[in-house]
């Protein structure tokens, strides 16, 4: 695995969907009905120049309209989404974003340009695809590593049977 690699320049950023949005001003329900339509888990709330607000996830809904009984036909995604999200750039180092998703528990972030405006979204799971060639190709050295323990185990589990056939041995003909 690459230290150093960027988001840009992960083959799953050129390759995303665009990221589902809305305005704050949309209804849970409508924003939720987007987010089932293509199959989402989340919806980036933006202004009209395409800059990130917040962020409604189905997190959002469960905890802030479902549990607290809110009507999702009248609450506003501004009442409700995760606002100032954390957001990644192009040039921000795939690792640090695994590290800080990971310790701050989202599986989210949006990715913009230098201007704030959504270029795409990462989630968790386009950072478990990063990691799993680096697990695959790792595997056989792993394995080798166990192979020279069950040896070492072998040997010295040999030795002590030649020891104790000798000493069998000694007290027999003894």
């Amino acid at each position: 695995m690459k230290q150093t690699e960027q988001i840009g320049d992960r083959p799953e950023l050129r390759h995303k969907p665009a990221p589902l949005t809305c305005s704050a001003t949309a209804t849970v329900r409508q924003a939720v009905a987007a987010m089932n339509a293509q199959n989402f888990g989340c919806v980036v709330v933006v202004d009209d120049a395409q800059r990130v607000e917040g962020i409604l996830s189905e997190r959002d809904v469960m905890r802030r309209v479902v549990h607290t009984g809110l009507d999702p036909e009248t609450t506003r995604v501004a009442d409700v989404m995760t606002s100032n999200p954390r957001c990644a750039r192009n040039s921000d180092l795939v690792l640090d974003w695994l590290r800080v998703m990971s310790n701050e528990r989202f599986r989210r972030v949006p990715v913009v340009d230098d201007d704030g405006r959504l270029m795409a979204i990462f989630t968790m799971g386009d950072f478990v695809a990063y990691t799993w060639p680096d697990l695959i190709y790792d595997r056989p050295a792993k394995a080798a590593g166990a192979t020279l323990d069950l040896r070492l185990v072998a040997m010295i589990g040999g030795g002590v049977l030649l020891y104790s056939l000798i000493i069998a041995a000694i007290f027999a003909l003894g």
